[in-house]
C-alpha cells in the first residue's frame, strides 16, 4: 500500500472514531485555560494583593479575545486543518502559562502576568473556534443533543481542575508555610504541562474535522471573511437570536465575575471570610456534581423535548438560582455544608441552562456554508456579554457601596429580561434542518 493511501486509511480512522473517544478531552482543554483567564487570575490576584477594583476591571479585559474571534475565525481554515490549529494552540497555552508562572515573582508581576494571560486568552479563544467546528462537523443534530451533556460536563470539569482542586493546592500549600508567589508559580505551572499533554492526546486522537476549502491563502481567507460575515447577517431574525443570545447569560456573568471574591473577602466585608481550600473544595466537589447533574438533565430535556419547547425552561433553570447568591449574602451562614449546598443549586440550575444556550447557538445561529465561522460569531456574542457584565459589575458594586446583599439583588432583577427573550426567542430552522 502507497503512502497516499495509508494517509487515506488514517484518516479514515480518525474521521469514523467515536465521540467518546476525543469530545471528552477535547472540551476538558478548552474548560481549564478558560477558567484560568476567566476565574483563576482573579484568585492569584487577589492572594498577591491586588485590589477587587483593580482585579474585576483588569481582568475582565481578559476575556476580549472571546469577544474578538468573529475578527479571525473565518481565517483560520483556508490556512491550516482544524486538528493543526488546535494542537498549534494547545502548546502556545503551555508556553503562556509557563510565562505567566516565571513572572510572578517580578516587581512588575501584575502587567506582565496580565500580558501572558491575554496570550493563554488569545490561544484559548482560537482553540474553541476549531474545537467547536471540529465537534458539528464530526456530529448529528441528534449526536449533538445526545452529547450537549457530556461537553458541559467535561469543560466544567475542566473549569473545575482549574478553579476547584488546583486552587485548593495553593491553599494547601499556603498553609504548610510556602508563600503564595511560590504556591501558585508551581500550580500554574503545572496547568501548562496539562496543556502539552492534552496536546500530545489531540495528535492521535482528534478526528480531521470538516475538509479545507479547496481554495487556501491569504486572499481566499478575507474572500470567506467578507462571505462568512454577510452570510451571517442574512440570516432570518438574526438581530432577535443575537439578542436572546447575548442576554441569555447577563446576570450570570456578574455572579461568575464577583462570585469567587464574594466568597474570599472577610466577613466585616460582607464576604464569608473562605479560604483557598474551601473555596476549591465548594467549586471543585460541590459545585462540579451540582454542574454535571444540571448538564446531563438538560440534555435530556432538550433532546426529549426539542430545544424550542424545552428553551424557556433551561432558561428559568439557568436565571432563578441566582437567589441563592443574595441568600448566602443575606444569611452569612458559617457552615461550610450549607454554602456548598447553596452553590451547588446555582451550579445546578447554571449547568442545565447552559445546555440550552448553546444549542440555540449550535443549532439556530451556526447552521449554514461557514458553520465553524458563524458559531464562532454567536458565541463571541456570548463572550462580550461576560465582558460587559465584567466591565459593568466594578461600577455596580460601588454603586451599592460594596455592599454583597444588594448587589446580588440588583442581579436577581437582571435575572429577568433573559427570560421575557427566552420566551419569545425565534426558532427560523425547524428542528434537525441544518440548512440556513
Amino acid at each position: 500500500m502507497g503512502h497516499d493511501s495509508l494517509r487515506q486509511a488514517d484518516a479514515m480512522t480518525l474521521l469514523h472514531r467515536h465521540p467518546l473517544g476525543w469530545v471528552p478531552s477535547l472540551y476538558l482543554a478548552m474548560g481549564l485555560p478558560n477558567v484560568a483567564v476567566g476565574v483563576v487570575a482573579a484568585i492569584v490576584y487577589k492572594n498577591l494583593g491586588v485590589s477587587n477594583e483593580d482585579i474585576v476591571l483588569y481582568t475582565s479585559q481578559l476575556y476580549l479575545p472571546w469577544v474578538l474571534k468573529p475578527l479571525w475565525a473565518p481565517l483560520l481554515e483556508p490556512f491550516r486543518g482544524q486538528r493543526w490549529w488546535i494542537l498549534a494552540m494547545q502548546l502556545l497555552m503551555m508556553g503562556s502559562l509557563g510565562a505567566v508562572a516565571l513572572v510572578l515573582p517580578l516587581a512588575g508581576f501584575f502587567k506582565l502576568s496580565l500580558l501572558f494571560f491575554w496570550i493563554t486568552g488569545f490561544a484559548s479563544a482560537t482553540q474553541d473556534i476549531v474545537a467547536d467546528g471540529i465537534f458539528m462537523a464530526s456530529t448529528t443534530p441528534q449526536q449533538q443533543a445526545r452529547y450537549a451533556g457530556l461537553q458541559g460536563m467535561c469543560w466544567n470539569l475542566g473549569a473545575v481542575l482549574g478553579s476547584g482542586l488546583l486552587v485548593s493546592l495553593t491553599g494547601w500549600l499556603n498553609g504548610r508555610g510556602l508563600p503564595w508567589v511560590q504556591a501558585w508559580m508551581g500550580v500554574i505551572a503545572l496547568m501548562a504541562l496539562i496543556m502539552g499533554g492534552f496536546a500530545l492526546w489531540h495528535r492521535h486522537a482528534l478526528p480531521p474535522g470538516a475538509p479545507p476549502p479547496a481554495q487556501r491563502g491569504l486572499r481566499a481567507a478575507y474572500r470567506q471573511l467578507g462571505e462568512s460575515w454577510a452570510s451571517f447577517f442574512a440570516k432570518p431574525q438574526i438581530w432577535a437570536m443575537l439578542a436572546v443570545v447575548f442576554f441569555y447569560r447577563f446576570a450570570e456573568g456578574f455572579i461568575e465575575r464577583f462570585g469567587p471574591l464574594f466568597l474570599l473577602d472577610p466577613r466585616a466585608s460582607g464576604g464569608l471570610g473562605m479560604g483557598n481550600e474551601s473555596l476549591g473544595f465548594i467549586y471543585g466537589s460541590a459545585g462540579t456534581l451540582a454542574f454535571i447533574a444540571g448538564a446531563f438533565l438538560g440534555g435530556f430535556v432538550a433532546a426529549r423535548l426539542t430545544l424550542p419547547r424545552a428553551f424557556l425552561l433551561l432558561a428559568c433553570c439557568l436565571n432563578l438560582p441566582h437567589l441563592s447568591y443574595w441568600l448566602l449574602a443575606s444569611w452569612q451562614p458559617e457552615s461550610l455544608w450549607m454554602v456548598s449546598l447553596l452553590v451547588a443549586v446555582e451550579k445546578f440550575g447554571f449547568g442545565m441552562g447552559s445546555v440550552g444556550h448553546m444549542l440555540y447557538m449550535m443549532q439556530q445561529l451556526a447552521p449554514g456554508p461557514f458553520r465553524m465561522a458563524h458559531y464562532a460569531f454567536a458565541t463571541g456574542v456570548m463572550a462580550l456579554t461576560k465582558w460587559v457584565t465584567g466591565l459593568l459589575s466594578a461600577g455596580l458594586f460601588a454603586a451599592v457601596a460594596g455592599h454583597y446583599a444588594s448587589f446580588f439583588a440588583l442581579v436577581l432583577l437582571l435575572s429577568l429580561p433573559p427570560l421575557w427573550l427566552a420566551w419569545r426567542a425565534p426558532f427560523p430552522l425547524r428542528h434537525g434542518d441544518q440548512s440556513p
